[in-house]
C-alpha cells in the first residue's frame, strides 16, 4: 500500500500543511500514512496502511495516533478521512479511535461506497489543539 503514496505529488504532504509517516522495522517499511490540508481547519488522512505480515500488532493505531498528534501541532481542529467499503478492519479502527461515521452504518457497505469519517481534536483552554 505504501507504493500508492508515490502516486501523490510530494507537495501534497509537505509542511506546513501535510506530513508523511513511514514506520520501519529492520529497514523495511511496515506501516504508514499521511495527511494533507482539506480546508483551513481540517486535515485529511490519506493511505493509512500496515503491511499484511505485520497486522494485528497495533501499528495501525500507532500510525493513527502519531498523525493525529502532528495534525494537532499543525493547528488543525478536525480530521477527515474516507475508507473503502471492503475495509471492515479500517472501519473498526476508526470507530475505536473515536471517529464519527458520516454515513448510515445500517446501509450495506457496497451501497455506501467510500466511508467518510471525522474527528474533532480536543481544544485546551487557550484555544490550542491538545
Amino acid at each position: 500500500m505504501h507504493a500508492t503514496l508515490r502516486d501523490y505529488p510530494a507537495a501534497e504532504f509537505a509542511p506546513p500543511h501535510g506530513a508523511l509517516l513511514v514506520v520501519t522495522r529492520d529497514g523495511e517499511a511496515v506501516a504508514g500514512g499521511a495527511f494533507q490540508r482539506y480546508d483551513a481547519e481540517t486535515a485529511e488522512l490519506k493511505r493509512i496502511w500496515t503491511a499484511r505480515e505485520h497486522r494485528r500488532q497495533g501499528l495501525g493505531l500507532f500510525v493513527l495516533k502519531q498523525l493525529e498528534a502532528e495534525v494537532g501541532r499543525r493547528g488543525y481542529r478536525r480530521i477527515y478521512l474516507t475508507t473503502g467499503p471492503r475495509q471492515p478492519e479500517a472501519v473498526g479502527l476508526y470507530l475505536a479511535a473515536g471517529y464519527t461515521a458520516l454515513y448510515d452504518p445500517a446501509v450495506p457497505a457496497e451501497q455506501i461506497g467510500p466511508h467518510p469519517f471525522e474527528k474533532y481534536l480536543p481544544v485546551d483552554e487557550l484555544g490550542a489543539t491538545a
